[in-house]
């Protein structure tokens, strides 16, 4: 696939071709998905992905970049996976093992059946949130081409009144940082659950959906949920950072960690100080503890976090054990798969060492790594040492150097800005200087500065001083 020149227009009408162009471009740069096995259509805002990926977290991932293009209304995701065969008693233990290395998978009763490339699912969840955990643990599964869900949510009896379940997920909508418009309505019936009105992103259009799942419904009608770019206008954005109550904060970052299974069955004990989160208590595993601080992060008010939870084990496992289940599963990842990885453990803490071709993959290191039972700590001593490119590669700038590389990723940087919903409104200088990118000026939040520098790293930065400033 090759990509389209994309072109930058002053007006807000966003062309079907250049969204098209412009996602095309975001896959060459975004590690994680084939691109050039990809295919994008785009009609009226509605992105078609086809094509081969090979394995389920590429396909998700290529959707996930898509949907958070300015202009795209919606993803209809019809890739396939292609993936080498992998024999069912070879793929049924890498199952297993996925499964039970996840410290908050392996406590759910699931059973799986894995035969040529297809893994069944079965068995009892509580909640929708539960089960999504599942599907994730099994997507970065080597030879896995589909899931078939079969597992039940059994959740809790609706005991509440209907207002009341509206009420509450409208207040967790209110309080949830990635959703942007305050034109959306919730409306119960029976525990059903119907949302209306308007969002600006397909990406914002996930979120309001999972918040609602999340927060109780039973079920969730969106099909009067609208995706209009409009609602990106930054006056109606903005109407939500009046400033908060820092008893109100800390309410919402108890209620966001209550419904992150991630973090059950530990309680976290949390205190606000001028929109500052500090949590303390103890966890029971490495991924709760960094689980907890993202969705701290993500509670609108919140200026900082200062994590401080421990990690004590359920069960103390052996160093040689841990030592032997992260390599195992850093070598199994279906990203990582074809690194050298280096890994040590002392006491539980677990040192990864080595090199990778991009820090999408650095991070995704440490994503595995502490998702293993009896991990107490992580060092990522992983560098990132980008691949030369080869002859045929689509990057017509691969070969500049000096000022003029520095140039050519400025303008890469810049057309990424432009096309991304969150950060296309705003205030961001970028400047290069020997690959490095300085960024400067103010953003709304420390959601758009932590993207910012994530995405001029994704355009070739070698390095990113991110003095962005958060207005809220």
């Amino acid at each position: 696939m090759k990509s389209q020149p994309v072109t930058i227009h002053t007006d807000e009408h966003l062309a079907d071709a250049d969204i098209t162009a412009a996602i095309e471009l975001l896959f060459m740069l975004k590690k994680g998905v084939t691109s050039h096995l990809v295919d994008v259509a785009t009609h009226d805002g509605i992105v078609v992905l086809s094509g081969f990926t090979d394995n389920l977290l590429a396909r998700e991932r290529a959707a996930e970049i898509a949907k958070a293009v300015r202009g795209v209304r919606g993803v209809v995701n019809e890739l396939v996976i292609r993936t080498p065969d992998v024999p069912n008693a070879e793929l049924q233990r890498r199952v297993v093992r996925a499964l039970q290395n996840d410290p908050a998978v392996r406590r759910y009763q699931v059973r799986s059946y894995a035969n040529d490339g297809e893994v069944i699912l079965e068995g009892n969840v509580q909640t929708w949130a539960e089960e999504l955990l599942v599907l994730r643990a099994l997507r970065g599964v080597p030879g896995v081409r589909h899931l078939h869900n079969r597992l039940v949510v059994q959740g809790s009896p609706v005991t509440a009144a209907d207002e009341d379940i509206a009420a509450h997920i409208r207040n967790c909508l209110a309080w949830d940082l990635r959703v942007k418009s305050p034109l959306v309505s919730v409306d119960a019936d029976h525990g059903a659950v119907r949302l209306t009105g308007t969002v600006g992103t397909a990406a914002e259009f996930d979120h309001v959906l999972a918040t609602a799942h999340r927060a109780g419904a039973t079920s969730v009608d969106a099909a009067q949920l609208q995706v209009a770019p409009w609602a990106l206008d930054k006056v109606l954005r903005h109407q939500r950072y009046a400033p908060k109550a820092d008893e109100d904060v800390a309410q919402a970052v108890r209620d966001a960690l209550r419904y992150d299974p991630r973090c059950h069955p530990d309680t976290p004990t949390v205190q606000v100080e001028h929109g500052t989160v500090t949590l303390t208590g103890a966890v029971s595993n490495l991924r709760a503890r960094r689980a907890a601080g993202q969705d701290a992060r993500n509670v609108l008010g919140v200026t900082d976090v200062h994590n401080q939870l421990e990690v004590h084990p359920a069960k103390s496992v052996d160093d040689d054990v841990i030592r032997q289940q992260v390599k195992a599963a850093l070598t199994a990842d279906a990203y990582l798969t074809g690194y050298h990885l280096l890994v040590s453990v002392d006491q539980g803490r677990v040192q990864v060492g080595g090199s990778v071709d991009s820090h999408f993959d650095q991070q995704r290191t440490a994503e595995v790594a502490s998702g293993i039972n009896g991990v107490v700590g992580l060092e990522n001593h992983v560098r990132v040492a980008p691949a030369r490119a080869e002859p045929g590669d689509d990057d017509d700038t691969a070969d500049l150097e000096g000022p003029a590389a520095d140039l050519a990723l400025e303008q890469r940087i810049r057309l990424h800005y432009y096309w991304s919903a969150l950060l296309h409104d705003q205030d961001i200088e970028v400047h290069v200087a020997n690959g490095r990118a300085t960024l400067t000026g103010t953003v709304d939040t420390w959601l758009e500065r932590q993207h910012a520098a994530a995405d001029a790293r994704d355009c070739g930065a070698r390095d990113v001083n991110n003095h962005l400033q958060p207005l809220h």
